[in-house]
């Protein structure tokens, strides 16, 4: 078995050795079984795939912290591989709040973790600038006193909340970096142009992209090329799988079996979650 500090080195050198990697979002245990059977080096969770799996809304608050830290504790213990969170907004509004997710984070076994920008308001979904700086400064101070590498990302949420604004998501990523965060991740960008700007704006900090969308038409060959350090899913790998289970059962209640021969064999799945 690896220790955390292990694990935790083993991270933050994936974000130091040359090329792109792969960090898969599993959201349970099993799922995180079966990617590290795969080869993945790394695992984080997913905030969306956990509420889906609680049949709940995700991006509205219905997920404690208290709940992702469970969730994440299953992650961390079901493999030897280092596991970041999904941490949200730091689940409060509040420097202190997102210090306190980061040291919560920790003592379930976490090497890593994301702190968003977003506030959780329809109304004003944005931190402004002053403050967000100062809860990602509060969260690598907590990170840096652990005593172990924690690999601390920082998010401008802009794109996700309607605000196409990549002058003041580049300011925001600019600053975090400032602030002390080892990794920076704007999710939802899309384009070639977009992406080269975040990476130029934060170098040397490694630069983290969402993957999956239909509307990112880049390769990881090329996202490698434009210097990204690392890729995540989100929710695209739960939503695969409650695609396909949906498919089915829509299926089977209209009386056509065939989706239910597609299904992974029950030897080859049970096999995967031999201890």
């Amino acid at each position: 078995m690896t220790t955390q500090a292990q694990r935790g080195e083993t991270f933050a050198a994936l974000h130091r050795a040359p090329g792109l990697f792969v960090l898969p979002n599993p959201w349970d245990a099993g799922s995180a079984k079966m990617l590290a059977h795969l080869g993945f080096a790394a695992l984080a969770t997913t905030s969306a795939g956990l509420a889906f799996a609680l049949g709940r809304r995700d991006a509205e608050g219905n997920v404690s912290r208290e709940e992702a830290l469970a969730n994440a504790r299953d992650i961390a213990e079901a493999t030897p591989l280092p596991v970041a969170a999904d941490l949200e907004n730091g689940y409060g509004d509040h420097p202190e709040d997102c210090a306190a997710a980061i040291r919560a984070a920790a003592a379930v076994g976490l090497v890593g973790g994301s702190i968003e920008d977003a506030s959780g308001r329809a109304d004003d979904p944005i931190y402004p600038l002053e403050l967000a700086v100062e809860r990602i400064r509060a969260a690598v101070e907590a990170a840096r006193s652990l005593g172990f590498p924690f690999t601390l990302a920082a998010r401008a949420e802009n794109f996700l909340h309607g605000r196409a604004d990549l002058d003041d998501t580049l300011r925001r990523l600019a600053a975090y970096a400032d602030a002390g965060a080892d990794v920076l991740y704007a999710p939802g960008l899309t384009t070639r142009e977009q992406i080269h700007a975040v990476v130029r704006a934060v170098a040397p900090r490694p630069v983290n992209v969402l993957v999956g969308s239909p509307s990112l038409k880049l390769g990881l060959e090329e996202l490698a090329e434009l210097g990204v350090k690392r890729v995540s899913v989100g929710s695209n790998l739960v939503r695969v799988a409650y695609g396909a289970f949906f498919q089915a059962a829509e299926g089977l209640r209209a009386g056509n079996l065939a989706a239910m021969g597609q299904a992974m064999p029950f030897d080859r799945i049970n096999d995967l979650f031999r201890s």
